[in-house]
């Protein structure tokens, strides 16, 4: 059984910042490539970024690229979504997932999530 609890959300400001964890348990977490979705009431499950094992390769949306930046620390078993220049329309509740299938921008492909994390900013 893998656990992922994330922790960092809450309420900012347009154009601030938030950085997003993700803590792993329960399976090495070298076995995982990592993803953070997000997702508002009545829509689908949006992919906004990624990372394989060890760190080398990363994936981003583009509607966060060049804001968002995905990290983990592999000695921490510790997943980061730093977030900068916030914008209203990144509302959501974010989620981490893990993958034993490799990187990936399909919700589909991750095989354990967490319960997520709100982010709300406010214009």
């Amino acid at each position: 059984q893998v656990q992922l609890v994330e922790s960092g959300g809450g309420l900012v400001q347009a154009g601030g910042s938030l950085r997003l964890s993700c803590a792993v348990s329960g399976r090495t977490f070298s076995k995982f490539a990592m993803g953070w979705f997000r997702q508002n009431p009545g829509n689908e499950r949006e992919f906004v970024a990624a990372i394989g094992w060890p760190g080398r390769s990363t994936a981003y949306a583009d509607s966060v690229k060049g804001r968002f930046t995905i990290s983990r620390d592999n000695t921490k078993n510790t997943l980061y979504l730093q977030m900068n220049s916030l914008k209203p329309e990144d509302t959501a509740v974010y989620y981490c997932a893990a993958s034993s299938k490799g990187l990936s921008s399909s919700y589909d492909v991750y095989d354990y999530w967490g319960q997520g994390t709100q982010v709300t900013v406010s214009s």
